[in-house]
């Protein structure tokens, strides 16, 4: 798969951080890009914006991950603006940290909704609409693979929990030609999570390597995993987290 036939990428949460750095390496591959948001439309626009400046086609939806139609919904949007669907990189997700007795039932729905039951819908939506060498591509956490403290279990849960559903989605889906790939990113300077704020000397500890990624270094290994080499690439994790699970 790669961007020279006209190929649609569609990123959940493409508005900022990890989804807006791999919106535009998509782009520079060639991929026409929708991107999602929920409350940043200003944001969206200028991805959009610069999807365009790289001569690609570009378009921000609306769509809240934790809705039961929210994903469906942007596959949608994206088949009918565009014709097609290629690559879903399911990057939308939130994170709620904190004691377990502090965890409230709404958190743990909210959480649930949006970073389980929202990429598998999204997931499902978007494998109706893909063809063969289509590729379904998931950003996970390094907490899956290492939790280093306490506060991160219903956040570690859940994420923990794309990596049956990409095991299973292989299985499902290889017949079709369509892979299915997870990526575990690291502490990553985000305005979510900043290299310079007053959590991040400990997370960049953490790593082997000392030091917070960049989205565009995990955008890279998204391009690689949407591009042609990746072609008998599936069912599997990759971690790009500075060795934090090392």
């Amino acid at each position: 798969m790669d961007g020279t036939n006209g190929s649609v990428a569609l990123v959940t949460g493409g508005s900022r951080g990890i989804g807006a750095a791999t919106a535009l390496r998509l782009a520079e591959d060639g991929f026409d890009v929708v991107v999602t948001y929920v409350e940043d439309a200003a944001a969206a626009a200028e991805v959009v914006g610069k999807v365009r400046a790289l001569g690609r086609r570009g378009l921000a939806v609306r769509a809240d991950a934790g809705a039961a139609d929210g994903g469906a919904a942007a596959v949608e949007e994206a088949v009918r603006a565009f014709g097609r669907l290629d690559v879903l990189v399911g990057n939308a997700g939130v994170g709620v940290l904190g004691p377990l007795e502090e965890l409230s039932p709404a958190d743990v729905d909210r959480v649930l909704a949006v970073n389980v039951r929202g990429v598998f819908l999204t997931a499902r939506a978007a494998a109706g609409r893909m063809g063969s060498g289509g590729r379904i591509i998931t950003v996970g956490s390094c907490m899956a693979q290492r939790v280093p403290g306490p506060g991160g279990t219903l956040y570690a849960m859940s994420k923990s929990a794309l990596t049956g559903l990409t095991k299973a989605l292989a299985r499902e889906l290889g017949g079709r030609g369509i892979t299915a790939n997870l990526v575990h990113p690291g502490p990553v300077d985000t305005d979510m999570n900043p290299a310079g704020g007053p959590y991040a000397g400990p997370q960049a500890a953490m790593t082997a390597l000392g030091r917070f990624g960049t989205p565009r270094e995990v955008a890279g290994l998204v391009s690689f995993l949407a591009g042609p080499d990746a072609s008998y690439m599936t069912g599997a994790e990759y971690a790009v987290d500075g060795g934090h699970a090392a």
